[in-house]
């Protein structure tokens, strides 16, 4: 690309190689020409070179590490936000095997900040419950559940599934909407073993507080998911009702 501004040199060579990842002609975990290799095969410097891939990387199409190289990332776990889902009923809607691990459930005391999204008045004991989400054994979340008291019989049960489906069936509760919000953060050292990822990698916190029919909190989560791992999508309508869905609420339980 001889005589091409190094501006257009720039976002073609990023173009090029999103190109061949998107097309198939790179695979997940193939390893990337290095910037060397990339210098001389394209006539770019090895600084455009090295930006380009830092740009893919930052889309999380690839995966940098260190002393390795440069490698095409695994697709991100893609979830759609228009129905209130288990993390088990995503997960295998995806094609994904569901799996838990319990890290500690018991019966706390709330904090100020759980006691008013649930809307605890004297009685603030909750159920505590701390878990590491997996998708086809890999682990892709950090979860901790909070509930009202009157849940204290979930402990009773097998908690690596889903505890939408155990409210559903021992306590015939069932859940209408949730609020959910979502923020961009780091993992922490004791966080990013759990995750298998680096400390300070990227993560998505999110707070959901879900609801019952009655318009009763039932649940509230705060979760962190892998940054590298998954994907949140949501429709933005400007006017009118959405296109064949309501509300962005995405998975939980």
């Amino acid at each position: 690309m001889p005589g091409a501004p190094r501006t257009a040199l720039y976002y073609r060579l990023i173009q090029i190689l999103r190109e061949q990842i998107e097309a198939g002609g790179l695979q997940p975990g193939d390893r990337l020409p290095s910037e060397r290799e990339l210098s001389a095969r394209y006539g770019v410097s090895r600084m455009t070179a090295r930006h380009a891939l830092e740009i893919l990387a930052n889309e999380g199409l690839v995966e940098r590490r260190q002393g390795s190289g440069s490698f095409v990332a695994r697709p991100k776990i893609h979830q759609q936000g228009e129905t209130l889902r288990s993390f088990t009923e995503d997960m295998r809607q995806l094609g994904l095997e569901p799996g838990a691990k319990v890290l500690s459930a018991g019966i706390r005391e709330a904090s100020a900040h759980v006691a008013r999204a649930l809307g605890l008045g004297a009685d603030r004991r909750v159920v505590r419950l701390e878990r590491l989400r997996t998708a086809s054994g890999e682990p892709v979340a950090l979860e901790v559940s909070h509930l009202p008291a009157r849940f204290a019989g979930v402990l009773e049960e097998d908690l690596t599934g889903s505890l939408y489906a155990i409210l559903a069936r021992r306590f015939g509760q069932s859940l209408a909407y949730a609020d959910q919000y979502l923020a961009a953060s780091t993992a922490g050292e004791h966080e990013a073993q759990l995750l298998g990822v680096r400390p300070g990698s990227p993560v998505l916190r999110i707070e959901r507080v879900t609801y019952g029919p009655d318009h009763v909190p039932v649940e509230f989560v705060s979760s962190m998911y892998r940054g590298d791992r998954y994907r949140f999508h949501v429709r933005l309508v400007r006017n009118g009702p959405v296109p064949g869905g309501g509300a962005d609420t995405g998975s939980g339980g």
